[in-house]
């Protein structure tokens, strides 16, 4: 398993031909980030820049990569997909939502006519097919942890149709099934296809088809003709570059030679350069943040104390006025201030020097030296000059070592030691339910938790139980309060917590494009979007 891919930020016409297709194109060297084709006119090309890498892992069941969790909203339909904004459940292949989000049984219709790229039937076999790779016990998916506590099963009722089954009433759940993507069984029940998935295989059912990919420069769309969903294509062909430094993004955005229509993650220094332009730009807020992650084996981070140390040491409102150009807000809780379930947590690490140099004294340690083993993502870098001069203040002699996300991670997998790790995370990639955050971040055997080293803690084994007792509390007022409650559990122990909430910005041409609506996490949604 591919477990690296879970966190890299940096979100086919016959069957013959659209898996050869795909599987030459994943293997191509970079290609020319140009325009390919289209002439003028609405069949011209739609250029599209992602600040993020495309060469994270493609399969919809294990990917957290910003770059490739967009890609596939638009490559894929889950049985309901969610609006990109508010996050609310729409009927994608199937035909209807239930009529009770509070039945522990939900009966789904398949659209009617629905295809995959390939030609071949979307059937109800392609659904159980998914679900069981999703829930089964020996096969551990990034998915997984979304529906597993709640999912018993999906059984299949006749060709077009699908029960699932629910462990208890779970009307969050509804909007949880677009992460779960339906994928074709005839192409990905193949020995060795899963790999091929990772590596940038895609074949779906939605309104575009994967035409090629390059890693480390570009992926590649066209409209599916047989699509007969909801969102049709508004383009005939797109091209996604994949440019994570931040020049070059914004130079391929701007000016009267600009190559491309649309970009995210601009860079807050340039956005009066794009709008006196003509670009719109706008911005998203939400679970954007940057993170310290500490690993609980390393002394002396096993002590709260020094965490919170850390923490508390950091100029948080420096950071927003210099790194953020005012575009973010220091962290009062794990969620944002804008989440349906947030409260101020009991412990907020609002700037406080003395309280840093008394925690620090109290756990008895003294002349530590801290490397910060940091993601080059440009806004994470641009946060880290803040922190070493922070931590440098209250007598921690800090050294930043920012590396490609890819690099840093992989360091992670192989359990290499380190003390404590700097990146960036938006858990709204997911979905906007705080039981959903929660268990994205920390679990028994989450992945992050394994990082940390930290989930064999006596206060960490009393944190999972008490956030699976909320998972099952059929009172939502309760269920609300039973989060926060065990938040300020999370705020208090910082093994892995957000230092600034910040806001993410795209940019377009509005003389060109419609219909474009800023998100709070990586990457574009295009399914509304059309030429103007």
């Amino acid at each position: 398993m591919h477990r690296r891919t879970f966190l890299k930020h940096t979100g086919a016409l016959g069957a013959a031909a659209a898996v050869s297709a795909s599987l030459s194109a994943c293997s191509s060297g970079p290609q020319s980030t140009n325009d390919t084709g289209g002439g003028g006119g609405r069949d011209r090309t739609l250029t599209a820049v992602i600040g993020y890498g495309n060469d994270g892992s493609w399969d919809p069941t294990q990917t957290a990569s910003a770059f490739c969790m967009a890609a596939n909203n638009h490559i894929y339909e889950g049985l309901l997909d969610t609006d990109p904004i508010s996050r609310e459940p729409y009927a994608a292949l199937a035909t209807s939502l239930p009529t009770d989000a509070g039945a522990t049984t939900w009966r789904f219709t398949l659209r009617a006519g629905a295809r995959f790229h390939d030609g071949k039937p979307v059937t109800a076999d392609d659904v159980v097919f998914v679900f069981d790779r999703i829930l089964d016990p020996g096969t551990q998916t990034l998915a997984k942890g979304f529906f597993a506590s709640w999912l018993k099963e999906v059984r299949k009722v006749d060709a077009h149709t699908v029960e699932l089954v629910l462990k208890f009433p779970f009307p969050e759940g509804l909007s949880r099934l677009t992460l779960a993507k339906i994928m074709p069984r005839h192409v990905f029940s193949a020995p060795g296809a899963w790999d091929k998935a990772v590596a940038g295989l895609a074949v779906g059912s939605g309104p575009y088809r994967q035409t090629a990919h390059h890693p480390k420069s570009n992926t590649t769309f066209a409209a599916f003709d047989d699509y007969n969903g909801p969102r049709p294509p508004a383009f005939r062909r797109m091209n996604w570059l994949t440019i994570v430094d931040a020049a070059p993004r914004v130079a391929r955005i701007s000016g009267s030679s600009a190559g491309a229509q649309i970009s995210d993650n601009i860079p807050y220094a340039n956005i009066r350069q794009l709008r006196s332009g003509g670009l719109t730009v706008a911005g998203g807020a939400g679970m954007n943040n940057l993170f310290l992650m500490f690993n609980t084996r390393h002394k002396p981070f096993d002590d709260v104390r020094v965490r919170q140390a850390l923490h508390y040491a950091i100029d948080t409102p420096k950071m927003v006025e210099v790194a953020l150009k005012g575009h973010g807000r220091p962290s009062s809780s794990f969620l944002n201030e804008g989440n349906p379930s947030y409260r101020r947590a009991k412990t907020v690490y609002d700037h406080d020097p003395e309280k840093a140099k008394a925690l620090l004294k109290a756990a008895g340690v003294t002349g530590l030296k801290v490397n910060v083993l940091a993601v080059n993502v440009s806004w994470i870098v641009d946060c880290l000059p803040t922190i070493k001069a922070s931590w440098d203040a209250i007598g921690v002699r800090t050294t930043l070592s920012p590396q490609e996300t890819t690099a840093v991670f992989t360091k992670m997998d192989q359990k290499q030691d380190y003390q404590v790790v700097a990146a960036a995370s938006n858990p709204n990639q997911f979905g906007l339910d705080a039981d959903l955050i929660m268990h994205y971040n920390y679990g028994p055997a989450n992945l992050w938790m394994g990082y940390t080293r930290w989930a064999d803690d006596s206060v960490a084994r009393q944190l999972f139980k008490d956030m699976d007792r909320a998972t099952r509390e059929s009172d939502p007022a309760r269920k609300k309060a039973m989060i926060q409650d065990y938040i300020d559990v999370v705020a208090e122990q910082a093994v892995l917590y957000p230092v600034v909430h910040s806001e993410l910005m795209t940019a377009w041409d509005p003389r060109k494009l419609t219909g474009i609506r800023a998100q709070p996490y990586p990457g574009i949604n295009l399914l509304q979007a059309k030429w103007a």
